[in-house]
């Protein structure tokens, strides 16, 4: 179906840049609150569980709890879209704020394991999951949010602009991660330091939530409701009967992207300090670069993919991602100083994430995208995103370097996903010739 958002392309204006600012800074907060448990899972773990517990079995459950957030998302996600689809892009993407940030700030003030047992981690896995169905609503509505307020030639610089939002959430994370071990003593922290960032991220939600007070509708939505083309029977149900390839396609460029980003830039802090003996100081430091190298790489890979379509952008990005990450991991034995350069390049390359919803957005007509894109990604991530970090662990025991193949395996799936872009011509909805 045709909208005002794909006819006749135009330059980006001073609503576009606002809109775009506003949706990025908002989701950043956002994504600090969903994020920020990876960053203390070390000291998660030894809280929240029996003292006398193996040290493997402690770090499982507790990227098991992490994980729990993943396998949330799919019925938050294809609840809040649902109605996204039906009300109004707006209210489900302000709705999605209320959900993520009273869940982070009731973290910061849980109880540990020394205080009430088994019921600490039992809490802690309720308020993961109410993160999940968080963020499950907020990142597919973002992405539709955002590419349905901008010309239709600028698709991928919104939505690589958004995920650099969503990224630089991560960032801000690892830079209150850094500050904290910095600041206070392993005992200070483990004693009640840990609980700063997650009250803080309570009061990010509060901010992020005010923001998007100024954020207006969609035109897309706005001419569909006008026009009254609204979905006429449950968006999902016509997602599933009439939109099978593009949620197969969506949900395999999913897959890349939660190993992209949980393996490379969530997991890889704790492993460099596991497998290679960096401080917590020095692995959070480079990390930080890497997700610097990340946000600018998801916006260039958003220009590229305007460019030059979904084929050719995914080949060679996923071949810069598959290089560049073998060649971080397996440098480091041998030369520790590359590690801060080595991982902002490889942060660079993990940036191929920002191209991934140019292509759900144009998997899915405007009348069931949100329902579309949030189905397919939040089921994916549920899978992907969720098992990586325990197989993963569970594959560390036998292969040190399982990181690095898992990432190199699902780079691979990129180029082949690209190869299939470049050659399929009209893509899914048959919208738009992905190729050209």
């Amino acid at each position: 179906m045709n909208s005002s958002n794909t006819t006749m392309p135009r330059l980006l204006n001073r609503q576009d840049y606002r809109t775009l600012a506003l949706a990025a800074l908002g989701g950043a907060l956002e994504f600090y609150d969903f994020i920020i448990f990876v960053f203390f899972a070390i000291v998660v773990g030894k809280l929240f569980f029996p003292a006398d517990m193996p040290e493997w079995l402690r770090q499982f459950q507790t990227f098991g709890i992490f994980a729990a957030g993943y396998l949330a998302r799919p019925l938050g996600g294809i609840v809040m879209a649902h109605f996204g689809d039906l009300v109004g892009r707006k209210r489900m993407f302000t709705l999605s704020i209320i959900l993520m940030a009273l869940p982070t700030l009731f973290m910061g003030l849980l109880p540990t394991y020394a205080s009430i047992g088994i019921g600490a981690p039992l809490a802690l896995l309720a308020l993961r999951i109410m993160q999940g169905a968080a963020i499950g609503g907020e990142v597919p509505g973002a992405w539709v949010f955002v590419a349905e307020h901008v010309p239709a030639n600028r698709v991928g610089y919104a939505c690589g602009t958004l995920t650099s939002g969503l990224t630089a959430g991560i960032l801000l994370g690892s830079l209150v991660a850094t500050w904290i071990n910095n600041r206070f003593t392993p005992a200070e922290i483990a004693d009640w330091a840990w609980r700063l960032p997650f009250i803080l991220g309570g009061i990010f939600g509060l901010i992020a939530m005010y923001l998007r007070r100024w954020l207006e509708e969609t035109p897309v939505f706005a001419e569909m409701q006008a026009k009254k083309h609204l979905a006429d029977e449950l968006p999902l149900k016509k997602v599933v009967r009439e939109h099978r390839e593009g949620v197969v396609i969506s949900m395999l460029l999913t897959w890349l992207l939660s190993a992209a980003i949980v393996v490379v830039i969530l997991m890889t802090p704790t492993y460099l300090q596991k497998q290679f003996g960096f401080t917590a100081v020095q692995a959070l430091q480079a990390n930080s670069m890497a997700i610097i190298g990340l946000t600018i790489g998801c916006i260039l890979f958003g220009k590229l993919i305007d460019r030059f379509g979904a084929g050719p952008t995914f080949v060679f990005g996923s071949l810069f991602l598959g290089v560049n990450s073998w060649t971080f991991y397996h440098s480091l034995t041998a030369h520790p100083e590359w590690l801060v350069p080595l991982y902002t390049l490889t942060g660079l390359s993990v940036g191929i994430v920002g191209a991934v919803a140019y292509v759900m957005y144009h998997a899915f007509p405007a009348a069931v995208r949100f329902s579309g894109i949030s189905f397919s990604y939040n089921l994916a991530y549920a899978i992907f995103g969720g098992l990586t970090p325990m197989m993963v662990s569970l594959w560390m025991k036998n292969s040190p370097m399982a990181p690095s193949y898992y990432v190199a395996s699902l780079a691979g799936l990129g180029v082949a996903l690209g190869l299939y872009l470049w050659n399929r011509g009209p893509l899914l909805a048959g919208r738009l010739a992905l190729q050209s």
